[in-house]
């Protein structure tokens, strides 16, 4: 159960504008800003980009993952 919290007027119309292309909920967007903000505080080494990138795979789950196979245990060429 959420809990209801005011912010800045400019911070809810850019987490609109940004849910809106990602297709979430404006909370959805401002709780995914949070997780990507805690996990970069938790890991300072980590670039933002990477972070959202990790978390975002999480989120697809396996069915979309695509498997990593090293070169050297290719047989396609």
């Amino acid at each position: 159960m959420g809990t209801p919290v005011r912010i800045d007027d400019k911070l809810y119309e850019q987490a609109r504008a940004q849910a809106r292309a990602e297709r979430r909920t404006i909370a959805g967007q401002i709780e995914f800003w949070a997780l990507v903000g805690r996990t970069a505080l938790d890991n300072p080494d980590l670039s933002i980009d990477f972070i959202r990138d990790l978390l975002i795979a999480r989120a697809e789950g396996e069915t979309l993952s695509t498997l990593f196979v090293p070169e050297s245990r290719r047989t396609d060429g």
